[in-house]
């Protein structure tokens, strides 16, 4: 392990270097503009598998996006890890608030990241984490010291519902096969307190539109006497919740686990601080469903919030048109036991129940995920608990997470094994939004941490 941590050492500035190519290169899943973006980046990857001595490095066509796979295996009696990460990115606007562009990366100090921290697009989701995992993999490959197998999978999808991963892992059952799955795609609670994940919420993402005449009008002439859907729509976003932040679609909250007390108690030891939170966002208070605190509410409690909402003239100066259409997104995010394809009927059925005679309403799913849990009690668990502990002095706290990683549940039922979120960014590293960015501190720790978890893995299982 020493000459694992040497190297890593000695090739710090190569590491970052090539984790700013990868992050120049616009792969934005969204969007088929880039679709050639997409495969530039899947074959980058396959450059640097190759380059560090990965085997059977495969691009797998999908209808989507391709899939990288690369595997070592050095002896058939160790474990096998299954890495998995994501190399499409989320789409960069608004392109008026970054500071710099999201796709020339540039390198600044922050209070939380005094070393520096790389701000463009995917520098954290998840570019910068899945390059951990390549770089640290080098390190022990170079040094002939990968104590597991290892398979790889880089996927093009992840930020649009990884629509063809499901049919592919079927597909490649035998070819995935695995002990574990090792993800960096979540976050730690800061450099001073490690964690580890150990609950991720699921989701229900639907498009809605409310269709009124069928031409915009003048709203002088037909304004007061014809449905305006912009009106009608925002009235209808109004009733899905009420004043105590409780969500009223009928039969949304009858699968949830509620915590006992004593989780909830255990919940609510991990360090948070309000006035810090607040000030951080600039907010003068927080809002959320009644009779939870925030880390709750953010973690294990279901929610829905409106990510987009759109329709008539947004241009410069005014026009009085009455609209004949209204669009919106929603996305509900989801606790044991919800499922996706429930809740998405269920919000279907009561939204057009609101609609009134005069409009017409279209619900659109688009994707979702199944929440999950992972234990603590296994070998996996706590090879990663005592490499992080290894590598920051203290042993991490298990925490519940408030995104949403559909696969984890996925591989759980193709694959039949567990998965360890062992991520290293910030929660704070504005992944989605304007000026995402990733701490070289973190960045490091990740490559340095890696190759403790294939260590004691190996000795535990």
């Amino acid at each position: 392990m020493k000459a694992i941590q040497s190297y890593i050492s000695e090739h710090q500035e190569r590491f970052l270097s090539e984790l700013l190519q990868l992050l120049r290169i616009p792969s934005v899943s969204a969007n088929s503009d880039h679709r050639g973006d997409m495969i530039k980046t899947a074959e980058f990857l396959m450059d640097k598998l190759l380059s560090i001595g990965m085997d059977r490095i495969t691009k797998f066509e999908t209808p989507g996006h391709p899939i990288v796979y690369a595997q070592k295996v050095v002896d058939d009696d160790r474990p096998t890890v299954l890495v998995y990460g994501h190399y499409d990115v989320q789409p960069p606007d608004p392109l008026d608030l970054w500071e710099t562009a999201p796709f020339d990366p540039v390198i600044r100090k922050t209070d939380l990241h005094p070393e520096g921290a790389i701000f463009a697009r995917g520098a954290c989701d998840d570019k910068g984490q899945i390059y951990m995992h390549v770089k640290a993999l080098e390190a022990m490959l170079a040094n002939d010291a990968l104590p597991c197998n290892v398979k790889l999978i880089f996927e093009g999808e992840e930020e649009v519902g990884s629509d063809n991963l499901g049919d592919f892992c079927e597909e490649q059952r035998e070819l995935l096969s695995c002990d574990v799955v090792l993800i960096s795609d979540t976050s730690i609670i800061s450099r001073d307190t490690p964690s580890i994940t150990v609950g991720l919420r699921g989701l229900t993402y639907v498009e809605v539109e409310v269709v009124g005449p069928n031409r915009d009008l003048h709203s002088g002439v037909y304004g007061g006497g014809v449905a305006n859907p912009i009106n009608n729509l925002c009235e209808m976003i109004a009733q899905l919740k009420d004043d105590r932040g409780v969500i009223q679609i009928p039969g949304f909250y009858d699968q949830v686990v509620e915590l006992t007390t004593e989780e909830r108690k255990s919940l609510n030891l991990a360090p948070f601080d309000l006035e810090t939170y607040m000030t951080d966002l600039e907010v003068n208070d927080v809002q959320g469903e009644d009779g939870y605190t925030t880390l709750e509410r953010t973690s294990t409690r279901p929610t829905l919030d409106v990510n987009g909402i759109w329709g008539g003239y947004i241009g410069e100066g005014a026009k009085t048109v009455l609209p004949s259409k209204a669009y919106a997104k929603i996305s509900m995010r989801l606790v044991p036991n919800q499922t996706d394809d429930e809740i998405c009927q269920l919000f279907t059925e009561y939204f057009t129940s609101l609609a009134p005679k005069a409009v017409k309403v279209k619900v659109t799913p688009h994707h979702g995920g199944a929440p999950a849990v992972t234990p603590t009690n296994t070998p996996e668990y706590k090879a990663a608990s005592k490499a992080m502990k290894t590598t920051f002095g203290k042993t991490p706290i298990p925490v519940r997470g408030g995104g949403s990683i559909p696969i984890v549940a996925l591989f759980e039922s193709v694959l039949g094994v567990k998965t360890v979120l062992m991520g290293f960014g910030l929660d704070s590293d504005d992944i989605h939004s304007p000026n995402e960015h990733y701490g070289l501190w973190h960045f490091y720790k990740g490559i340095e941490t890696i190759p403790y978890f294939y260590q004691y893995y190996a000795e535990l299982k």
